[in-house]
């Protein structure tokens, strides 16, 4: 079992730095490139935006996936003129397609299944650190330059006068050559702290290094609170799509790293990242992997702070109990779970623990992984022959009795003492009538 104090310790100061590159067969030919997002199944809505007159930019996280042919999550759209009226021209007429967001000249649009944002050009101004900002409409070069970091800061043009033709901020071709996340202005953290997670969630998809210049604008922010200055929820939502990482035990760890843990609350983070990780491998689906990976990153927050943080984050109810559930009962679950030797006792380890609890349990004991594993890959899916009108039918008063009888029954079935309806039945009628 691995204790409080190991949990709460920082990762390697070098973690930041000792983050591999990974570039491979990249390319910012726009030929090439829209050769790349002509193979997605998504090219056939976008084919529609060619030969019309406006110009039209994919842009930010798209391209650069492109770049390095990766399949894009995600694929945005830059107009410098209507972005209601693209998304009006992209939904075909189909009703209830398109969402419209006046303050910031943004629409989405969902066709075929899929949802496209669309962003006219501007350019920002944070009237206040961590405030929103206040929008003017610009030409899609001035957009870029409003951008998270450089690398995203790239637009392939895709129809009108703007086809086949490549946008981008100096220096963003040789970050992503280079495999490294820069910011593009010194401010950059302070105007919007929730870039801090998205540098760690960037840092740790994408298996790139964080320039030197950045990494101490980031501890710098941190360290000087930035992140009280953003709403919770907007943070509670950067955190969702961290824990929705494919690697997100990493990217907690480099979160860490440039002290936004701990100016989240004291203690926040993965304190051992290889329990995190065996227990995210035992996670069955369809469990709420989000909710057990921020379940792992309170275990090392005081009890007493656990609440008040979530209540912060302004996560969805059903959400934010379960993560205070999980963080709460996996120790306890853990040590439980490392002295249980028959599928019964597993069973009465695990009671009504949620399985994010159970595995998450297994990660952290390596003694309790064998029983975690069972629970949730076997015998949970235990079922019996007999209801609890079989009881009633054979004498038993409605109440508890019945109760006790078919967990009973189950335990017999798991522990292979009972085999079949007649003998889960007397299993049951002894316990409910004892």
């Amino acid at each position: 079992m691995v204790d409080a104090a190991a949990r709460r310790a920082a990762p390697a100061p070098g973690i930041i730095d000792a983050m591999p590159a990974r570039v491979p067969d990249l390319t910012l030919e726009p030929v090439r490139l829209s050769a790349r997002l002509d193979a997605l199944p998504a090219a056939s809505v976008l084919r529609r935006l060619r030969d019309g007159t406006r110009p039209v930019y994919l842009v930010g996280g798209a391209v650069r996936d492109l770049a390095l042919d990766r399949t894009p999550a995600e694929l945005d759209l830059l107009v410098e003129d209507d972005a209601d009226g693209l998304a009006r021209a992209l939904a075909g007429g189909v009703a209830g397609a398109v969402r419209v967001f006046p303050r910031f000249g943004t629409a989405t649009v969902t066709v075929a299944g899929r949802t496209y944002d669309i962003a006219r050009a501007r350019t920002e101004r944070y009237p206040a650190p961590g405030a929103l900002p206040e929008v003017t409409p610009a030409r899609a070069q001035e957009d870029l330059r409003r951008r998270d970091f450089t690398v995203n800061a790239i637009a392939l043009g895709i129809g009108g006068p703007s086809r086949d033709r490549l946008l981008s901020v100096p220096g963003a071709a040789q970050d992503l050559a280079a495999g490294r996340l820069r910011v593009l202005h010194a401010d950059s953290f302070r105007d919007d702290p929730t870039r801090l997670l998205r540098l760690a969630r960037y840092a740790a998809r994408l298996e790139f290094s964080v320039e030197p210049a950045t990494r101490e604008l980031a501890l710098a922010a941190a360290a000087q609170g930035a992140l009280d200055t953003v709403s919770g929820t907007r943070i509670g939502a950067e955190l969702v799509l961290l824990a929705g990482e494919p690697d997100p035990v990493t990217a907690l760890g480099l979160l860490q790293a440039l002290g936004a843990g701990d100016a989240l609350a004291p203690g926040f983070g993965i304190g051992d990242p290889d329990g995190a990780r065996r227990g995210l491998a035992l996670l069955p689906a369809p469990a709420d992997r989000a909710a057990a990976v921020l379940g792992a990153a309170l275990l090392g927050v005081p009890a007493a702070a656990r609440g008040p943080l979530l209540d912060r984050l302004g996560l969805a109810a059903g959400r934010r109990h379960a993560i205070g559930a999980i963080a709460a009962g996996a120790p306890e679950l853990a040590r439980a779970l490392s002295g249980a030797r028959t599928p019964s006792q597993i069973a009465a380890a695990v009671g009504r623990a949620p399985p994010e609890a159970v595995a998450l349990a297994g990660g952290l004991d390596r003694q309790a992984e064998p029983a975690a594993r069972a629970w949730l890959q076997e015998l949970r899916h235990v079922t019996l022959s007999i209801t609890g009108n079989d009881l009633i039918a054979a004498g038993v008063p409605a109440g508890p009795a019945i109760g006790a009888g078919l967990a009973a029954a189950r335990a017999a079935v798991m522990d292979g003492r009972a085999m079949g309806r007649e003998a889960e039945l007397s299993v049951a009628l002894r316990a409910a009538l004892a």
